[in-house]
């Protein structure tokens, strides 16, 4: 479509989503450091909420919405870094509860270093999806063409946890590829899916299994590994003992 000689490029776009309870949604993001822009709760509900340089805006969800289908609305936030406003965010849950929200409605995903996004979920099942600017625009949704083996599987993995948040898959994909590419796949690819299981089984709350990947993993690290190839393995599984003390928080 051709555009008209008076159209600047210089539109903004602010989303619109449900709230099933207004009260909550107000106390959440307050909670949040977002300014409240407008509070409307009669004759009819409108928020708005704004944060650095960007705004959301709420309005009464429909009759019989459940916010425990997380299938209300959300948007993407694109951003610099990605990093600071996890802290941010984290940071204030800990103030206001004494622990970060990482379960149930509200919660927020955790954050692993070098990640390029990271999603809040508001208390009506709204996703705010934070994305640093730079992400690859194309996931390959596999696992990098440019991979192979069970190098290629851990790529897959990591998708499955950072785009898709979803533990779950990610731990599956990583025992299958263990379990098809173990035997010849180069020491440090198989201490990495050690630890990338020893973190996906603590995420899924079990600790046994947690535990039995650890033991596996110290032969590997102990008789197969350079001094600076378990330093890259012993980053994987610090952010396990993280995830450990996040989910202690939340239980707290």
């Amino acid at each position: 479509m051709s555009r008209n000689a008076s159209i600047r490029p210089n539109e903004t776009t602010i989303p619109t989503l449900h709230t099933h309870d207004p009260e909550a949604t107000l106390a959440f993001y307050e909670t949040l450091g977002f300014t409240v822009v407008s509070r409307q709760l009669k004759p009819y509900v409108y928020l708005a909420f704004e944060l650095s340089g960007f705004q959301v805006h709420f309005s009464a969800g429909p009759r019989g919405m459940d916010p425990t289908t997380e299938m209300t609305g959300g948007c993407l936030v694109m951003v610099d870094h990605v990093a600071p406003y996890h802290e941010a965010f984290t940071e204030a849950m800990r103030a206001a509860h004494g622990k970060v929200l990482s379960r149930g409605l509200p919660r927020i995903t955790r954050y692993r270093p070098g990640a390029s996004r990271f999603t809040l979920v508001d208390p009506s099942g709204n996703s705010l999806i934070f994305i640093q600017r730079d992400e690859p625009e194309e996931v390959e949704y596999g696992g990098s063409a440019a991979l192979e083996g069970l190098a290629r599987a851990l790529d897959q993995v990591r998708i499955y946890r950072e785009f898709k948040t979803d533990d779950a898959a990610a731990y599956r994909r990583a025992k299958s590829a263990l379990k098809r590419h173990g035997e010849t796949a180069p020491a440090l690819e198989r201490a990495t899916a050690h630890a990338m299981l020893v973190e996906l089984a603590t995420a899924l709350d079990r600790a046994d299994e947690a535990e039995e990947w650890r033991r596996a993993l110290e032969p590997i690290m102990a008789e197969e590994l350079t001094e600076e190839e378990r330093h890259a393995v012993r980053e994987e599984l610090e952010r396990a003992a993280d995830l450990t003390e996040w989910r202690g928080d939340s239980e707290g």
